[in-house]
């Protein structure tokens, strides 16, 4: 579509190419994730939709897995809700139809490493959003409704949040966002993708060892072990 940012068309040409050879190279799709979609990533990056990136089943960790961090630069966690899609998304869908064609829904952590500056939109884009790992919960069939999401560290709150959309965006607009940004390269959502739609609290850096924990009321929980020779 002639309105998405060309610096973003040209960065997500360059991910689905980098896709297209994980995939022939044996890696199985996931998925899609959407990044930078906050308020102040928006302005700052000067763009007016969410950053989209891949998802491949040798980066899903399971509930409670370990993640050794040492040769990251600048590990971060983000506590996210997936959703799991029921019916192919198309360029032109509203808010509405987005959701009307999510199957379910789950608790999603993602593990990032953001090695160098996030300044250049189709770089970030074609770096695949400095992503590294995400783990799943258990799927749902209707988010629910508030959706409260508590993070802790060893036991410890690190952060909590009452309204996950404030910082993610709507998720309907967020999903047909990332159709029109698919569409636009000759991709899009399908019936069986997963979708992690953004971090709901800022992303949280990750020093030192410690188990993490995201809590999500009603939508599920999940954990994961992170640090330097952890494994």
């Amino acid at each position: 579509m002639s309105d998405v940012d060309p610096r973003i068309v040209r960065g997500t040409e360059r991910l689905l190419e980098v896709q297209c050879d994980a995939v022939d190279k044996g890696a199985e799709r996931l998925g899609w994730k959407a990044g930078f979609g906050a308020p102040s990533s928006l302005a700052s990056l000067g763009t007016d939709r969410p950053l989209v990136g891949f998802l491949t089943r040798d980066r899903l960790l399971p509930d409670g897995g370990s993640v050794d961090v040492s040769g990251w630069k600048r590990p971060v966690l983000e506590a996210e809700v997936a959703a799991h899609m029921g019916a192919d998304l198309g360029a032109g869908a509203t808010a509405a139809e987005a959701l009307a064609a999510v199957g379910g829904w789950s608790v999603a952590i993602e593990l990032a490493d953001v090695d160098r500056a996030p300044d250049d939109v189709e770089e970030i884009v074609a770096g695949n959003i400095f992503h590294r790992h995400v783990l799943l919960g258990p799927v749902v069939g209707q988010r629910p409704e508030p959706l409260v999401f508590v993070v802790t560290s060893d036991g410890v709150e690190v952060a909590r949040t009452a309204e996950p959309e404030e910082i993610t965006g709507e998720l309907g607009s967020v999903l047909a966002s990332m159709a029109d940004t698919l569409a636009a390269c000759g991709a899009g959502l399908r019936a069986g993708d997963v979708v992690i739609t953004g971090s709901v609290v800022p992303p949280i850096p990750l020093d030192g060892e410690a188990s993490w924990l995201v809590d999500a009321e009603g939508l599920g929980r999940i954990g994961v072990r992170v640090g330097a020779g952890v494994g």
